[in-house]
């Protein structure tokens, strides 16, 4: 279970980032950045990565966030995606999340805490924890805030552009997704370098297909 010890292990205030959104086919990449006050209440207690935790709990577990953290969200469009490739895009939306959490508390936190192994430029420091979004609460958070936060964002994009089902597929490349973008054509929220790598979309499920409502 995620823990306090990696956020212990530095001076100054620590701030979790993760990101969510890297694989859909339409859709920002989201990311958000998150300090957490040391005395964890009682109601954020269990928390864990977003991929482990079901929707209803992320949403719980969301709204405490809101109200007990210190929070900021970067994004970076499909358009930003097509133009600087995935990994940019996301760095980007790290920094913009980051960025957000330093104007909303009023000063830049002095770590940051990033799963994966990858050290995205950042305005502070950088520590990389492989699987940190089950391994730092502050990471984990984080994961848990950019999930709720991009699943709500396509939801409320889904009744603009019916029938890519993206309320529930919230842009991922489900098999109905991939048939709506072959049927209906791309919307200006997809990502067009995604698709045109993905040729003609007639792609069967050998790939496993993302758990996105659960």
């Amino acid at each position: 279970m995620p823990s306090f010890r990696f956020e212990r292990a530095l001076d100054g205030v620590v701030c979790g980032v993760d990101e969510v959104g890297r694989a859909p086919l339409a859709g920002p990449v989201l990311a958000a950045a998150v300090i957490l006050p040391r005395k964890l209440p009682r109601a954020l207690r269990g928390m864990n990565d977003s991929k482990v935790v079901p929707r209803e709990q992320r949403e719980a577990f969301a709204a405490h966030l809101f109200d007990h953290a210190q929070i900021g969200i970067g994004a970076a469009s499909a358009t930003e995606i097509d133009a600087i490739n995935i990994l940019r895009a996301t760095f980007l939306a790290m920094a913009r999340a980051v960025k957000a959490l330093a104007l909303a508390s009023g000063a830049t936190p002095n770590w940051a805490l990033v799963d994966g192994n990858q050290r995205p430029p950042l305005l502070c420091p950088v520590q990389t924890i492989v699987g940190g979004d089950g391994r730092s609460l502050s990471i984990a958070a984080a994961s848990i805030v950019a999930k709720v936060t991009r699943d709500r964002l396509m939801r409320a994009l889904a009744p603009r552009y019916p029938g890519y089902g993206w309320e529930t597929n919230v842009g991922y490349p489900t098999r109905d997704h991939r048939a709506a973008i072959r049927s209906l054509g791309p919307t200006p929220h997809h990502r067009r370098r995604f698709i045109d790598l993905q040729g003609s979309l007639d792609l069967e499920s050998n790939e496993a297909e993302q758990v996105v409502d659960s």
